[in-house]
C-alpha cells in the first residue's frame, strides 16, 4: 500500500519507518528542505536506537521517501497520516493550528477518495474538527481516522514493531477495512487491533498517558513519605509491584517525569475538561506534585551546604529528560539547572546524547564535560538527574580523586545503597535512607 506520512518529528519518522519495513511505500513529507535534503542522504534528525539500522534499510529498498511537495505525496497515496505537532497553549491547551492548516491543503488538494489518519496527540473532537475543515473545501470522498500512538522514547522502534494494541476510531467500515490491512502483519501474530469511534479513541491517548503520570507521582509521593518515617521505597515498590493488579513498571521513583508527552497531555486533559465544565482534580495535584517533584533536591543540597550556593561547582550527569533519547523537553535537569543558576553556583554537565540539544537553548551558561568523569573535576557535590547505563557502575575511587567534596545527589536512584556504604561518599537519594 502507498501510504503519507506528514510530519517527520519523533512519532512521524517512526511510524513511516515501522510502516516501509512492513513492505508499504511510504512518503514522508515536512516543510523543512533541508532536513529532507539530510534524511535523503540517509541522516536520521533523532536520537533512537535502532531506528537508523531500519531507516536506512527502507531507504536502500526503496519503500521510503522523503520530500517537502505535499500534493506529490497526496497524489500517489490511499492513506495519509498527520504526525504533527501540538504544542500546549499559554492555557495548556493543545494547539491544533498544524493539523488544521494541513487538513485545509488537503481539502484543496483531493482529486480521490482519501483516508485521513490523525496519528498527532489530539483533544477530543479534533477528527470532527478536520472532518468540517477538508468538507469545506471538496466534495471528495473522504475518511478520517484517529489512530493514536503509544511509542516510548527509548523504546519506540521496539514499541513500533511490537504493539500492545492498535487502536482505531472510526465509524466508517470502507476505512476500518483498510486500516485493518495496513495493521495486518501485527494482527497476524496476535497483536489486538480495537475499533472504536473516533472520540473515544482521542480520549484512550490521553487517559493512557495521564493515568501513568498519576502512577509516577503517586510512587514519588510514597517516596517522599518514606523519607519521613524511615521507610525504604525500594521495598515498598517490589510489594506494592508484586500485586498483579498494580504491575512493577512505572513505580520508580525519582525527580519528576518530562519529555513531550506526559506533562503536554495532562495539560491538555485539565484544559479540555475546564472547557466542558469539568475539573479534573487529580491531574492538578499530578501537576503541581511534580513540578514541585523536579526540583526536590536542590532544597537538599542547599540545606547541606548551609544556604549558601554562591560558587559552587555542581557536576551534572545528565540531561535528558529518560536514557536512551535526545529529547529535553521539559527535562528536569532543566529546572535544577535554572535553579542552581540561580542561586550562584555552576555547572558542568555531561551527556553525551543530549548536549547538543541542550547547547542549543543554554549556550555557554554551564559548561559541557568529554565524558563523565571529567565533569566531576573539583566539583563541589554530583547530581543525577539521567538513568543513564554508563552511570550504574561507576569507579568510586576515581570519582573521590576527582571531587573537591565526595557528595551525591542522586535524583534516579541509580545506586543500590550496598554500593556506596563502604565509600566515603555521602549519597542523598529519593525516598531511601541517606548514607554518610
Amino acid at each position: 500500500m502507498n501510504i503519507t506520512i506528514v510530519g517527520t518529528g519523533y512519532v512521524g519518522l517512526v511510524t513511516g519507518t515501522t510502516l516501509a519495513e512492513l513492505g508499504n511505500t511510504v512518503y514522508c513529507v515536512d516543510i523543512d528542505s533541508k532536513k529532507v535534503d539530510q534524511m535523503k542522504l540517509g541522516i536520521v534528525p533523532i536520537y533512537e536506537p535502532g531506528l537508523e539500522e531500519m531507516f536506512l534499510r527502507n531507504i536502500q529498498a526503496q519503500r521510503l521517501f522523503f520530500t517537502t511537495n505535499l500534493k506529490e505525496a497526496l497524489d500517489q497515496s490511499e492513506v495519509i497520516y498527520l504526525a504533527l505537532p501540538t504544542p500546549p497553549g499559554e492555557d495548556g491547551s493543545a494547539d491544533l493550528s498544524y493539523v488544521l492548516s494541513v487538513a485545509t491543503q488537503i481539502g484543496e488538494m483531493l482529486t480521490d477518495y482519501k483516508i485521513i489518519v490523525n496519528k498527532s496527540t489530539v483533544p477530543v473532537g479534533t477528527a470532527n474538527k478536520v472532518r468540517q475543515t477538508i468538507a469545506a473545501k471538496t466534495n471528495i470522498e473522504f475518511d478520517v481516522v484517529s489512530n493514536p500512538e503509544f511509542l516510548r522514547e527509548g523504546f519506540a522502534v521496539e514499541d513500533s514493531m511490537n504493539p500492545a494494541r492498535v487502536i482505531v476510531g472510526s465509524e466508517s467500515e470502507k476505512a476500518q477495512e483498510i486500516m485493518a490491512k495496513i495493521y495486518q502483519p501485527f494482527t497476524n501474530t496476535g497483536t489486538p487491533i480495537i475499533f472504536m469511534d473516533e472520540k473515544s479513541s482521542e480520549l484512550t491517548k490521553y487517559a493512557a498517558n495521564s493515568f501513568l503520570a498519576v502512577k509516577i507521582t503517586f510512587m514519588n509521593e510514597i517516596a517522599n513519605y518514606c523519607e519521613k518515617v524511615g521507610a525504604d521505597v525500594d521495598k515498598v515498590r517490589l510489594g506494592m509491584g508484586s500485586d498483579d493488579r498494580i504491575g512493577h513498571r512505572f513505580l520508580f521513583p525519582g525527580i519528576g517525569y518530562g519529555g513531550s508527552c506526559f506533562p503536554k497531555d495532562v495539560k491538555a486533559l485539565i484544559r479540555s475538561g475546564k472547557q466542558e465544565g469539568f475539573d479534573f482534580q487529580i491531574l492538578e495535584a499530578t501537576e503541581d506534585v511534580n513540578q514541585a517533584q523536579k526540583i526536590i533536591l536542590v532544597s537538599e543540597i542547599e540545606n547541606y551546604f548551609r544556604g549558601d550556593l554562591k560558587g559552587k561547582k555542581i557536576a551534572l550527569w545528565g540531561l535528558a529528560f529518560k536514557a536512551n533519547t535526545d529529547d529535553i523537553r521539559e527535562a528536569s535537569s532543566l529546572d535544577n539547572i535554572k535553579l542552581l543558576l540561580e542561586k550562584g553556583a555552576t555547572i558542568t554537565a555531561y551527556d553525551a546524547i543530549a548536549e547538543e540539544n541542550v547547547r542549543k537553548i543554554l549556550g555557554d551558561e554551564i559548561s559541557y564535560a568529554p565524558d563523565m568523569y571529567s565533569a566531576l573535576q573539583d566539583a563541589d557535590c554530583l547530581l543525577i538527574a539521567t538513568e543513564w547505563s554508563e552511570f550504574k557502575n561507576p569507579n568510586f575511587d576515581l570519582m573521590a580523586a576527582r571531587m573537591k567534596q565526595k557528595v551525591i545527589f542522586d535524583g534516579r536512584n541509580m545506586f543500590a545503597l550496598e554500593q556506596v556504604e563502604n565509600t566515603d561518599f555521602r549519597y542523598k537519594s529519593i525516598g531511601r535512607r541517606t548514607i554518610g
